[in-house]
């Protein structure tokens, strides 16, 4: 029984070596197909400093598109005031990208205008800190005016701010309370009629009304 076994075992072991080609020689003509004995090899690889990359030039302007946003908002403004100049003080004495009267930064917690000057940072803190007390004191202005025309004017949320950074939260009052009767212009002869039309539209729902806004150090 054993013998027939080994027999039928030895069998299979023929039939699997026969199938699949196995030999037990050492295949040299397969190895030799891929010498290079005999050829002439002219190749170069160059080193990295020698490589020249050619930079495509990119025709037209590209720019930043902030949209009727929050941070449009902010920087239309700034640029408006200051053309987005972080050191800018003009002939009356205004400071920065948003041009803040001192007495005004004193009011939101910044009594070194040096310091202001110097630090991005806290200009645009100081922005946000007026502007969420703005929104306060106008606050029934914005409930009451928003969607309506006034003065010719069509009447936003953003415009109302706007115009409160140029001529106070008070002024913006008796604009709107007076049909546009009452108006109020800075140095430079700018409105805040011109203010309510410039800065129509923009979202400044992230804005949060607050009385006693400060910077936070």
């Amino acid at each position: 029984m054993r013998l027939k076994l080994l027999r039928i075992g030895v069998l299979l072991l023929g039939v699997l070596i026969t199938a699949t080609g196995f030999s037990f020689k050492k295949n040299s003509t397969v190895v030799s197909m891929f010498s290079s004995e005999g050829l002439d090899l002219y190749y170069y690889v160059p080193n990295y400093d020698e490589v020249e990359v050619e930079i495509p030039e990119v025709a037209g302007n590209y720019h930043l598109f902030l949209g009727k946003t929050y941070v449009g908002f902010k920087e239309a403004l700034g640029f408006k005031e200051s053309r987005g100049d972080y050191a800018t003080i003009n002939e009356f004495g205004y400071l920065g990208k948003y041009q803040f009267n001192i007495n005004t930064l004193k009011m939101v917690g910044v009594y070194s205008a040096d310091r202001f000057m110097k630090d991005s940072k806290l200009q645009e803190a100081a922005f946000a800190a007026y502007t969420s007390r703005n929104k306060w004191i106008l606050r029934r202005d914005i409930k009451r005016y928003v969607g309506r025309t006034v003065g010719g004017v069509h009447i936003t949320e953003s415009g109302i701010l706007a115009a409160a950074h140029l001529a106070g939260a008070g002024n913006v009052k008796k604009f709107l309370r007076s049909g546009g009767a009452i108006g109020f212009s800075d140095a430079f002869g700018t409105s805040i009629g011109y203010y309510l039309k410039k800065f129509s539209g923009y979202d400044t729902s992230f804005i949060q009304a607050n009385q006693k806004a400060k910077v936070k150090f």
